[in-house]
Order: C-alpha cells, then sequence, then structure tokens
C-alpha cells in the first residue's frame, strides 16, 4: 500500500483516518441509498461510488488534504468528513457523511470541528465554508451549530445550486465565536 502521508486526527470519541480499500462497501452502501445521498450528489451505481471513492482518496495526492473516514475509538465506521476541493469548486469545502445508525450521535459535529481545527492550525486555511443542498436540513442546522452562517447561494458544476455557509475562521474561533 501507498502511503500518502495521510495524518490520524483523533478526538473523544472518534479516529479519522486514511480511507482503506476495506471502506469502500460503506462507502458504496451510502451512495447506494438516494434517500440517504442525494445531499451529496447520488444515488450513484456501485461503479459509480467506486470512481467517487478513488477520487476521494486521490484528492489527497492532489491537495494535501481530502476526506478521513471516522470510525469510533472502538474501531466501527460511522461515515466520512473532510476538505473537499474538486476542479470548478469556489474555494475548499468542510463536508460530512455520517452512515445510517450512527446519526444523532454528535460525530459529524466532533469530527469537523477537529478537521476544522487542523485545516486552520496545520494547513493554514483562513475560511472554510460547507455547500449544502437547498433542503438538506439537518446538514445546515449542523453547519450552524458550528458557528456557520449562509453566505450565498451559487451554481455547482456538478450539483446545480448549492448554498454557501461560511464557518467562523481561525481568529473568530479563538475568540470564542463557535
Amino acid at each position: 500500500m501507498i502511503d500518502l502521508q495521510i495524518p490520524t486526527l483523533t478526538t473523544q470519541r472518534l479516529i479519522l483516518r486514511a480511507p482503506e480499500a476495506r471502506d469502500f462497501d460503506g462507502v458504496a452502501s451510502f451512495f447506494a441509498d438516494g434517500d440517504r445521498s442525494w445531499g451529496f450528489g447520488g444515488p450513484l451505481s456501485r461503479n459509480e461510488a467506486w470512481r467517487w471513492f478513488a477520487s476521494m482518496i486521490g484528492h489527497w495526492v492532489l491537495h494535501g488534504y481530502g476526506f478521513w473516514m471516522a470510525d469510533t475509538r472502538e474501531g466501527e465506521p460511522v461515515g466520512f468528513v473532510g476538505i473537499w476541493s474538486p476542479e470548478g469548486w469556489p474555494e475548499p469545502e468542510l463536508g460530512w457523511v455520517v452512515y445510517q445508525g450512527a446519526e444523532g450521535k454528535g460525530y459529524a459535529r466532533e469530527a469537523a470541528e477537529e478537521i476544522r481545527r487542523y485545516a486552520y492550525a496545520v494547513l493554514g486555511f483562513e475560511t472554510l465554508s460547507s455547500n449544502i443542498f437547498p433542503g438538506n436540513a439537518r446538514s445546515v442546522a449542523l453547519a450552524e451549530r458550528m458557528g456557520a452562517r449562509f453566505e450565498r447561494s451559487y451554481d455547482n458544476v456538478t450539483h446545480g445550486t448549492e448554498h454557501v455557509y461560511r464557518h467562523p475562521g481561525p481568529d473568530d474561533l479563538a475568540g470564542g465565536a463557535a
């Protein structure tokens, strides 16, 4: 296996780690469920999900950041969370997916806040946004709990209209804004 130098991050309850081949079935199951994956561009066939998964790993090579797989400290996969900036995106985006059965436990927020901290402290980001499909109330609620605020709508090159939620910057967080 190639070592991409993807750091492992830990939180109180989670381990955020590099994607591995064993993670593909969970990703494919997520994308196969149109009710759950519509806010991430789904549903996708297993073949399309494989291409998405491979691009998720390749993103690390191209940008030096990407999605981490999120597991509980006991090793239970709960989703993937990270920073995504494909061609045509207006800027890097903080995004999250929580698998069925792991929702409502605060995992997405815990992982996203740790990754946002890492982006500011280690990668030197000054800002992050989350692009959220209109009608994705759960993601809006999470973004707002993290201190993000609606900034504007834009036409995503692959998904159509999305709403940009701006996260507090590192100076705002240091001052206790979120």
